[in-house]
């Protein structure tokens, strides 16, 4: 198995588990150059609420869009978009990434503007 592979499956196991929660979750997605995250709703048919580094609101205020800081502000972001959307408790789907580094300034940012995970 590749890289890609175990993280393929690391996310699998981690979706599976969320589904029988039944509650939104908060996908994360990275890439090398931008990082994403999404709620998305507990039966898996809408999206509620997105941020990412890609947007030019988030771009105007950052220098480089793959580091911790970005992924801070898409964390703030998020929790935001989603409280004003109803959304409290969200499970975390990390896609498979370790939690560290941007995954983990995300995670800990959204928390710190309120959401519950």
């Amino acid at each position: 198995m590749n890289k890609k592979d175990t993280r393929k499956r690391r996310a699998r196991k981690t979706r599976a588990r969320i589904k029988g929660l039944g509650i939104f979750s908060l996908s994360v997605h990275r890439t090398s150059k931008h990082i994403y995250a999404q709620i998305i709703s507990s039966d898996g048919a809408s999206i509620v609420a997105t941020a990412s580094t890609v947007s030019q609101a988030i771009k105007k205020e950052l220098t480089s869009t793959s580091n911790k800081e970005a992924a801070a502000l898409v964390g703030k972001l998020i929790a935001e978009r989603g409280k004003s959307k109803g959304v409290e408790k969200v499970a975390f789907d990390r896609s498979g990434f370790k939690y560290h580094g941007r995954v983990k300034a995300l995670a800990e940012a959204a928390r710190e503007a309120g959401l519950n995970f």
